[in-house]
């Protein structure tokens, strides 16, 4: 394991989409999301474990969490690997305020970057996709992860490459926004389309030159603070700069101005678990169509549903047929398949609703 690798996990969003079990005060990437008995971030550190020394993985995260990750994995971090962000400004500034601390550690870093919250079981080849990225990073090229795509699906951004073949890393033409259904069946038809992952390898070199070039403003923004990262300043310099930064991603910010941009194709299983539904067609089910996460099921003519509650909740349904129902200690909710994607609405009138009168 080399001490030049390192990782960055970004572990800040509120998961809105898995409402009611997602919450602001502990959203999904805490959940164990899947009866798997770990946390979706508790999976992603141990899945980094086997490439990256555990004092060199660093997650950028909201203040108001750092207790929870410390808790979650307790013993195998410390509160300075822990980055908090005042405020949540994308996916750009986050990785570029790590990557600058670290450079100030090791400038020869080749970093992992990787959301908290993805599913992914095959660790032994995402290991082995990992390492093989890890070691084809130079001082220009960024690497970003693409999966073949199985549908033409519109809630994933998608990367085209020059021409596929059986190269490990093969050159970027262009990423595609998340489209519309007759978009996602022209980029299925033309088979030089990947979904776009989220999942970056590239040295610190290469990821601050591209920073540099691309988001000059932020860069220069951070890096005049580079002296007092990693010290006891470093708070305060967050504190003060972090809200000034301009709320892009990293995709905007940087890899689609970069012409240096290489596509590995993921052999490891990959899912992004982006809804309820997600959730539903990854599980197993029972005889009738069922998943179910926690719960203690009867049903009579029921089918099709995912049902999740808190552990060993009993749960009777009859006549139901492709529901979600959910329950947690405060909400129960119950809602058609096919309006998962409606979830973070509802759950937005929901609170408000719930909130109405309170002080």
């Amino acid at each position: 394991m080399s001490k030049n690798n390192f990782a960055i996990i970004m572990a800040g969003g509120i998961g809105s989409r898995f409402w009611p079990t997602s919450t602001p005060d502990f959203p999904k990437q805490f959940h164990d999301m899947t009866g798997t008995g770990q946390s979706l971030l508790q999976q992603t550190f141990h899945r980094l474990e086997n490439t990256i020394p555990p004092e060199q993985i660093f997650i950028v995260t909201h203040a108001s969490y750092q207790a929870i990750i410390l808790d979650q994995l307790e013993g195998k971090i410390s509160s300075d690997q822990i980055i908090c962000e005042p405020e949540q400004r994308n996916t750009a500034p986050c990785i570029l305020l790590a990557s600058l601390k670290i450079k100030k550690i090791n400038s020869n870093a080749r970093i992992v970057v990787t959301p908290s919250d993805h599913l992914i079981l095959d660790e032994e080849l995402f290991t082995e996709d990992i390492n093989l990225a890890l070691k084809a990073t130079d001082e220009k090229n960024l690497i970003t992860f693409g999966i073949q795509p199985d549908h033409p699906a519109t809630g994933f951004g998608y990367i085209a490459v020059d021409k596929v073949s059986d190269a490990r890393f093969l050159p970027v033409l262009e990423f595609a926004e998340k489209p519309d259904i007759v978009t996602a069946k022209k980029f299925i038809a033309a088979e030089n389309y990947f979904w776009n992952s989220g999942i970056f390898v590239w040295s610190v070199q290469a990821v601050l030159s591209g920073f540099k070039s691309h988001a000059p403003n932020l860069y220069a923004l951070f890096n005049q603070g580079f002296d007092q990262l990693n010290t006891a300043d470093e708070a305060s310099f967050i504190a003060k700069n972090y809200s000034l930064a301009e709320k892009i991603s990293i995709d905007y910010a940087v890899m689609e101005k970069s012409k240096n941009i290489l596509l590995s194709p993921a052999r490891f299983d990959w899912n992004d678990l982006g809804s309820w539904k997600s959730i539903y067609d990854f599980h197993r089910k029972d005889k009738d169509g069922n998943a179910v996460i926690h719960t203690d099921l009867y049903h009579e003519n029921a089918s099709r549903n995912l049902v999740k509650t808190n552990p060993n909740k009993k749960v009777v349904i009859a006549g139901l047929d492709n529901f979600i129902v959910v329950d947690t200690q405060d909400f129960l909710m119950i809602c058609p398949m096919d309006k998962n994607q409606e979830v973070k609405e509802i759950s937005s009138k929901a609170t408000k609703k719930f909130n109405r009168g309170k002080t």
